[in-house]
């Protein structure tokens, strides 16, 4: 009965009419979210219906209508795929180009679980003069705890968006370590928000920090434009003694606070991460359209600087630099509004995709199958033509 039962489920996983279901599914969400885009942006609408397992799409703005997302179609696709193409397909030489084929496709998919899971994408902006290795990210953000206790030496502690942000955003999230000589606790956090003065022209909330309060803001469809705020409380361990902050993405110093002696940093901020190597920013070169300040062309040359060894490349929006996993592209540039002799910033788009080759090889590996398969097909044609003709 067991056995039984398990075959029927085996033969539904790898069924044409599942594979069908979820293809029509996935031009649904294609669809729903093309439109969806146009109103909340990129960055939501990807959260919503292609990196959730469940979402509930409002048809006509009213009705509520439960669907599966893009994450949950492609995983139950590769295992109908692993199923149908590849473990139950009959073989022999005359089926080893769909077993090619469908080997391709499972590697296309393996490949877009692996640049969702473990990419990372942010940029870098610099200066003439500048350089850094350290890349920031568009849309996360993350709170830094530092402390420089003596000359040389310093200690950070740092509390990623994912980590808070929800429990957060609905009460209050607390963290301890050991590392610190205090508790911090976040609350109210808002994604994109805006502090405003106590007073009589704005309807004042029951939380004000040093005569501020966040007001949260909606959301902008554009990502990158939202700046996120949260209120900080820091409970010393030692004697109880809370310290309150408001803490904003763009707020131009840290808020800080003397404990034990010991002055802490605390700072929301673009989260980041840092490249194994420094770049420097040597020149920044804009073309304009004649008469117009409309950029034709803008370039970045850089020095790469590892160690001892340092290489000087140039980085346009053709021409990225790569090396060592990652790749920096040549984003934009600013202050937009720039005049002839204001100081301009080059931004340069930085990304690690551990599967950033594996569309090329699945797409060779599909084409090799599909030629292997109509190679046979072609062959057993002429064949049987011959045959008959004798």
């Amino acid at each position: 009965m067991v056995l039984k039962t398990l075959k029927r489920f085996l033969d539904f996983l790898s069924s044409y009419g599942l594979a069908a279901v979820l293809f029509v599914l996935l031009l649904l969400l294609t669809y729903l979210g093309t439109l969806e885009q146009v109103e909340h942006g990129l960055y939501l609408t990807q959260k919503k219906y292609f990196e959730g397992f469940f979402l509930i799409h409002y048809f006509f703005g009213k009705v509520p209508v439960p669907l599966p997302g893009v994450h949950l179609l492609l995983i139950l696709l590769f295992v109908n795929i692993l199923c149908g193409g590849i473990l139950r397909l009959r073989r022999g030489w005359s089926q080893a180009g769909v077993l090619v084929a469908h080997a391709g496709i499972l590697f296309l998919l393996l490949g877009g679980f692996i640049t969702y899971r473990f990419s990372l994408s942010g940029h870098m902006t610099l200066y003439e003069g500048e350089q850094s290795n350290v890349v920031e990210s568009y849309n996360e953000w993350e709170v830094a705890l530092s402390s420089t206790a003596a000359v040389g030496s310093s200690k950070q502690v740092v509390l990623p968006e994912a980590q808070f942000a929800r429990e957060a955003a609905a009460g209050e999230k607390t963290f301890n370590a050991d590392a610190l000589p205090f508790s911090i606790s976040l609350s109210e956090f808002a994604h994109n928000s805006t502090p405003q003065p106590k007073g009589p022209m704005f309807e004042t909330p029951a939380k004000v920090v040093d005569g501020f309060f966040l007001k949260a803001l909606p959301l902008d469809k554009e990502q990158e434009r939202n700046v996120a705020g949260v209120y900080a409380t820091l409970t010393e361990k030692a004697t109880g003694q809370q310290h309150e902050l408001l803490l904003w993405g763009l707020q131009q110093y840290p808020g800080s606070v003397e404990i034990g002696g010991e002055k802490w940093n605390v700072d929301l901020r673009r989260a980041q991460w840092n490249v194994p190597f420094t770049i420097k920013l040597d020149k920044f070169t804009r073309e304009l359209y004649p008469g117009t300040n409309m950029p034709k062309a803008f370039m970045s040359d850089v020095t790469k600087i590892e160690g001892d060894a340092q290489q000087t490349i140039k980085i346009s929006m053709n021409q990225p630099l790569r090396s060592q996993g990652y790749t920096m592209y040549q984003a934009s540039w600013g202050p937009q509004d720039a005049g002839p002799n204001t100081k301009l910033f080059s931004s340069l788009a930085v990304s690690r995709n551990p599967a950033d080759h594996f569309p090329l090889y699945a797409c060779i590996i599909i084409t090799l199958g599909m030629m292997l398969h109509f190679g046979i097909k072609l062959r057993k044609y002429l064949r049987r033509e011959l045959t008959g003709a004798v």
